[in-house]
């Protein structure tokens, strides 16, 4: 197995190397360059949702400094709870938001780049319009489900 692995890289290299004067470095930016995008805002989006996760773990544990009371240690309790269920919704949604949009512009530079783009057309709204849909019924469920959490909380 280890040797079928070294014959592939091996064919890998040896076409590189045989095509290398084919591949302007200002073409192949231009190839990457979405997918250097795409990873930019998976980067962006992890990170405002760790900085959203941090802060309110902080504010409870502010929160804690001065009670005294178990009945305000129970609220605290519940306002975090509150606040980590709203923070996974939103998460959740701008997750799927996020994989949504990047697979609409996968589809839509595919599209354009087909020689025939003309016949895949109706192909290709269809599968956006199908990603749409996903779209809206995952923010649905996460919507009833954060109103069900809500429910069984207050109840």
């Amino acid at each position: 197995m280890n040797t079928n692995i070294n014959q592939s890289l091996a064919s890998v290299q040896k076409t590189f190397e045989s095509n290398a004067a084919k591949f302007a470095p200002a073409a192949m930016q231009e190839a990457f360059q979405p997918m250097m995008d795409n990873a930019k805002a998976w980067g962006d989006l992890l990170q405002q949702q760790a900085q959203a996760s941090q802060s309110a773990v902080a504010e409870t544990f502010e929160a804690f400094k001065n009670v005294k009371e178990p009945q305000a240690a129970m609220e605290i309790m519940g306002t975090f709870a509150q606040t980590l269920l709203q923070l996974t919704s939103k998460n959740m949604k701008d997750t799927v938001a996020l994989s949504v949009s990047q697979f609409k512009g996968n589809v839509s530079s595919l599209e354009k780049t087909l020689p025939a783009s003309e016949a895949v057309t109706s192909i290709a709204n269809s599968m956006k319009d199908s990603a749409s849909q996903m779209e809206s019924t995952v923010e649905s469920s996460v919507n009833e489900g954060v109103a069900a959490a809500k429910k069984a909380r207050f109840a």
